[in-house]
């Protein structure tokens, strides 16, 4: 079963009846949640418009549900966008033309926003104004539209990417970290109340322990145990039931998928520990260079199975023992830290 956390428009649908609706619902991001509170409320003491929001983070913590909520707070109409699908300018000028007076606007992936639409961003931004150019050449004239005050809500996976005078405009930046397997609980529970499932306090802790510390993923396993326990058992989720699924979809009880296995048994097996290069270490697992950088390797190098080093990718000691396998004494020479535990070899 793939556990990366990004999701697709059928799952995008099916989160959509589990997000919380306010801020006292939404779970696991305390610091974010109290400071942008702040931020709500102080703005409609002032009966204004919040600041722009810069919400940074990886993929499936809940960026697009607390924009979600910021329009609830405000009790403004929401418009959501994404930076790859403003491909021009034009196209970012009929999105902002488009708004009313205190509307949010949610882009996605902002980092991805083409150059000409950041710069008119820019001006939407700071002067809630958008100048439309009209002509070509010399002859081309600007012409300035003023826009409705809004808030913009960035959400990004690499706010390194993003250019600087882009991300000082946001008045407020929150940074989302993954979750507690506590928190995950929480949040499992309530999603099998909001489904109608019969989930035991031992078949949640189960499921949070699996899920990379990310409420997408909680709740896509949620769903899939569900599917186990209907067909295959007496409905109920007990811790029984919620281990059995998961060994059948492949996901390991500390949430490694088959990719992540692949990526750790090819480096161990196949290359003796590395250093291995990340072309030849896709290639070896038969999938693309990106898909291993950017969906198997931030879990792996988080958990500590994984190094990345200027010669190439190095597994662990805690790799070896993960996947039951005994290090050769000479796995990651020539690399400082990879030296593997001397108990290893007791």
């Amino acid at each position: 079963m793939d556990v990366r956390a990004v999701a697709d428009p059928d799952e995008r649908a099916a989160e959509s009846a589990l997000r919380p609706t306010s801020l006292e619902e939404f779970e696991g991001q305390p610091r974010v949640a109290e400071q942008l509170g702040l931020v709500l409320a102080a703005a409609r003491g002032r009966g204004g418009v919040p600041d722009h929001v810069l919400l940074s983070g990886p993929p499936g913590l809940g960026k697009t549900t607390l924009a979600m909520i910021i329009a609830t707070e405000m009790t403004a109409p929401l418009r959501i966008s994404s930076g790859p699908a403003i491909q021009h300018a034009g196209d970012l000028a009929a999105i902002l033309s488009g708004l009313v007076e205190g509307e949010v606007l949610f882009l996605d992936e902002i980092h991805r926003l083409s150059r000409p639409a950041e710069e008119m961003l820019y001006l939407a931004m700071e002067d809630f104004r958008v100048d439309v150019v009209v002509g070509k050449g010399p002859g081309a004239t600007a012409i300035p539209i003023e826009i409705p005050r809004f808030t913009l809500v960035g959400a990004t996976t690499r706010a390194g990417l993003l250019p600087g005078p882009l991300r000082d405009r946001f008045g407020f930046t929150g940074q989302l970290d993954f979750y507690a397997a506590a928190d995950l609980d929480h949040i499992v529970r309530r999603s099998a109340v909001l489904l109608g499932v019969d989930l035991d306090p031992e078949g949640a802790a189960e499921i949070a322990r699996r899920s990379r510390g990310t409420p997408r993923i909680a709740n896509r396993l949620l769903r899939r145990v569900r599917d186990f326990a209907e067909v295959r058992g007496s409905g109920r989720l007990t811790q029984a039931v919620a281990a059995a699924a998961l060994e059948l979809y492949e996901v390991d009880a500390i949430g490694l998928d088959r990719l992540d296995r692949a990526v750790l048994t090819a480096v161990c097996k196949r290359f003796a520990g590395g250093p291995v290069g990340l072309s030849t270490l896709a290639i070896s697992v038969g999938e693309e260079r990106e898909t291993v950088e950017e969906v198997a390797e931030p879990f792996l190098v988080r958990e500590g199975f994984l190094m990345r080093t200027p010669r190439g990718r190095v597994a662990t000691p805690a790799a070896w023992q993960h996947l039951g396998l005994r290090p050769p004494r000479d796995a990651g020479a020539g690399v400082p830290g990879a030296t593997p535990d001397p108990d290893l070899f007791a």
